[in-house]
């Protein structure tokens, strides 16, 4: 490619667009890293929008660019490694992105694309309260529409890195693909350790312009301090209005710049996608939904979390001496003690709250609920170094986290409500849903944690007169003036006016708090305790009946005969093909979450005992399962709620039987086809020929008259076990003596009759004679039957 003085911006840009259609993706990148280094930023500056969307795609969704989600290193050897060497902090993009930053140049943003509560606050000419989107927005002079950020290069850079997990979920993935192993996954853990450090402090760009650093980006709202758990701030609308920058900001926030706009623009890109008023309207079941995260989105919010939590638990120890922590924290450190609280905390909250309620109610879940049980986990995160010990014993959750247990109570309290709720309409038969339970049950069974909340509870409950004037500490605002840092708000130490704070701020003065350790919950938490016990009985009915499957199989379980399909009766089950391992898994799952909610709620051994008992009591003296609960009407029985449930989750069914004519039943798979219908016409015609004769016959009360009925009736049609719940009375029809020559279609029967013949064959038996003996055979075993055959039904099984 030629020298920088022979090619003019717009033929560069040409040029690398027809190099996308010629050359080979790994060829592009190593030209792409020779453009960076040797153009200047007069001329890069004109292609880095287009390269942005080449690489992300575009904001419409319809280019697809690198396809960052597909990407990974067992299917794509060769792509993979160039593509996370080309977009590595360190590497030629992030140098494109500081030589342009140095410069200051500008690059625009659609506001159409923004997630919808920032898109609808700004389109209303209302400011958003995160200080990411202050003096960045440009109204069009026409008014209306048309409104853009105007970014600069590394805010462009990372609002479309964060963005295309969203805007790109309609590219085709195929099923072998692992979010966790994409490229897109690996540069999220990439940015977050390089610009979110646990050790040590933010790399420096790698690229520096002639006169110093990077200069950070135009400074926003002067000198917005940080707040800590609970605080409230007021509109940062009317703080930017009332105090235009005309300086710039305190060079120590320059060192952080990178950090807390790429923390703010992952939260907002990935987490702002319902505000508290919409939460609120979401709340109804008829308010469609305007944004549905992917089981892929969750994910990465999941890596977010334990990030910033690994980032939060690195914090220095606080010095002793007040005047020492104010000069010796560095902003890092200082950023590290309200990341969570400041940006994360109200936005996750809310973001769970709808998973909760509008997630489909199947094994997707998983996802979500591992992204929960890590926030509410933060000491998991921490570099502490435990006792190694030959059994691992429980951890204890310290005493000193009880500050961020309080100050997030709603986290631990509310959502546990909330997947209290969608556990009872689950099928805890199946081994997934099972360990979802189990897994809420592990965590909240920690040594001390159930303690903490109750503590938290209590704390919120406490009267409001303990504390006065405590409201003018809550709308407390520092003071504006000074540096990013300067001014930091005194530590609370009320602990109640701090849970108080979270609560309120989250859902709202009116908000009726549902105490975890209440009796409401607790009834909740039984529910679901018997709910366990039903899905025990159900996986252990399950189990017995495989095993007795699989012991009764024959030589003739090729033929799929069985008694089952001679009476027409289904007793299978959706969940017989889970399998033996699955089903002990289930077991495994269900008993510990079982005494795991035991230790949490502190349930009554007896209680539960009872509670077991009657489960386990509920077969029959047949050792068959109830019928589903029911009710008697005029119109037969009637399936409550509860009988529903017990149907929709295979708790108990009832007895599905063929009650029409045993000759006009289906054809089954064990039968010849052409063989039923021409024995069936054979039949009809010899009962129509002969149907008075067998009348006669059958109405004799010698051994003649019970010989004939022990042939030519069928008892057991007329004693069924159940009809239709549906129907309450059902006049049973009685189809007279009748000849039925179906059994002969059977290849069971036929088979048995060829290894006959070919038995007889060896002695010399021709096939009149063997027909014969088999006649005479079964009429002694009839006449046998018959002497036997008074006082009792005959052909039941």
């Amino acid at each position: 490619m030629a020298g920088p003085h022979l090619q003019q911006p717009s033929f560069l840009l040409a040029t690398l667009k027809a190099d996308c259609v010629n050359k080979p993706f790994v060829q592009r990148c190593h030209d792409l890293e020779r453009v960076i280094e040797e153009f200047p930023a007069k001329e890069l500056h004109a292609i880095f929008p287009w390269l942005v969307e080449s690489i992300f795609g575009s904001l419409d969704g319809i280019i697809v660019g690198w396809n960052l989600r597909c990407l990974q290193g067992k299917t794509n050897p060769t792509e993979y490694p160039v593509a996370l060497d080309f977009l590595d902090p360190s590497g030629p993009m992030m140098k494109l992105v500081y030589k342009l930053q140095a410069e200051e140049y500008r690059y625009d943003f659609p506001v159409s694309y923004l997630p919808g509560p920032v898109k609808a606050s700004i389109q209303e000419q209302v400011l958003p309260e995160c200080s990411l989107y202050h003096n960045k927005v440009q109204f069009p002079s026409s008014g209306g529409l048309g409104l853009n950020l105007a970014l600069n290069p590394f805010e462009y850079y990372m609002f479309y890195f964060a963005i295309s997990l969203i805007t790109q979920k309609n590219s085709p993935i195929t099923h072998h693909v692992s979010p966790s192993n994409s490229a897109y996954f690996i540069l999220v853990d990439t940015y977050l350790k390089c610009f979110l450090p646990t050790e040590g402090s933010v790399l420096p760009p790698p690229y520096s312009n002639p006169g110093g650093a990077i200069p950070s980006p135009t400074p926003r709202s002067p000198a917005v301090p940080f707040t800590s758990y609970g605080m409230h701030h007021t509109s940062l609308l009317k703080r930017h209005i009332a105090h235009q920058p005309s300086v710039n900001a305190d060079p120590a926030s320059q060192e952080i710049w990178r950090s807390e706009t790429l923390l703010q623009i992952f939260v907002e890109m990935w987490l702002h996608h319902y505000s508290l008023e919409m939460y609120q309207k979401m709340q109804s079941p008829h308010v469609k939904e305007s944004f549905k995260p992917t089981e892929e989105h969750v994910l990465v919010v999941r890596l977010l979390v334990k990030h910033l939590h690994a980032f939060s638990n690195s914090l220095k120890p606080e010095p002793l001496s007040p005047s020492a922590h104010s000069h010796t924290a560095s902003p890092l450190e200082e950023f590290k003690r309200v990341v969570i609280p400041r940006f994360v905390q109200e936005k996750l909250y809310i973001f769970l709250q709808h998973c909760f309620g509008h997630w489909p109610l199947d094994a997707s879940f998983r996802a979500v609920l591992e992204m929960w049980l890590s926030y509410l986990q933060p000491w998991r995160y921490a570099p502490e170094k435990l006792p190694q010990s030959a059994e691992p014993l429980p951890r204890s959750v310290s005493e000193k986290w009880a500050a961020f247990i309080q100050e997030n109570l709603l986290m631990y309290t509310k959502l546990f409500v909330g997947f209290l709720n969608r556990a009872l309409r689950t099928d805890l038969v199946s081994p997934k849903n099972a360990l979802m339970v189990f897994r809420v049950a592990k965590v909240f069974a920690q040594p001390n944690l159930a303690e903490m909340i109750l503590k938290g509870e209590q704390l919120f409950l406490e009267p409001e007169l303990v504390i006065p004037h405590r409201q003018h500490r809550l709308f407390m605002t520092p003071t504006l003036g000074g540096s990013f840092f300067s001014s930091w708000p005194p530590a609370i130490t009320d602990a109640s006016f701090k849970v108080k704070s979270h609560v309120y701020s989250l859902e709202g003065q009116d908000f009726q708090y549902k105490q975890m350790f209440g009796t409401e919950v607790r009834n909740l938490v039984l529910k679901l305790a018997q709910l366990i016990c039903q899905a025990q009985q159900t996986a252990k009915s399950i189990s017995d009946h495989s095993a007795e499957t699989t012991a009764s199989q024959s030589f003739f379980s090729w033929f799929r005969f069985t008694p089952s399909e001679m009476n027409g009766s289904y007793t299978g089950n959706d969940l017989d093909e889970v399998g033996q391992d699955s089903i002990k898994k289930t077991d495994e799952y269900l008993e510990k979450a079982l005494e795991y909610l035991c230790q949490i709620f502190k349930l009554n051994e007896a209680q539960l005992t009872q509670m077991m008992m009657k489960c386990g009591t509920a077969q029959d003296e047949n050792g068959k399962k109830q019928l589903p609960d029911c009710i008697e009407s005029e119109d037969g029985l009637i399936l409550t709620p509860l009988g529903r449930y017990q149907i929709i989750n295979g708790l108990r069914r009832f007895e599905v039987q063929y009650q029409g004519d045993t000759e006009l039943q289906p054809i089954r798979s064990y039968e010849n086809a052409t063989l039923v219908r021409l024995l069936f016409r054979l039949s009809s015609a010899l009962n129509d020929r002969f149907a008075d004769q067998m009348d006669v016959l059958c109405s004799r009360e010698d051994f003649i008259g019970r010989l004939c009925r022990y042939h030519l009736t069928n008892p057991h049609l007329v004693q069924k076990i159940r009809y239709s719940p549906v129907v309450k009375d059902r006049t049973s029809q009685n189809w007279g003596p009748r000849i039925s020559l179906r059994f002969l279609a059977s290849y069971r029967t036929l088979l048995s009759l060829l290894m006959i013949y070919f038995i007889a064959s060896w002695f010399y038996i021709g096939p009149v004679g063997c027909t014969f003996i088999i006649l005479v055979g079964y009429f002694l075993y009839a006449v046998i039957m018959t002497f036997f055959s008074e006082g009792w039904k005959p052909h039941e099984h």
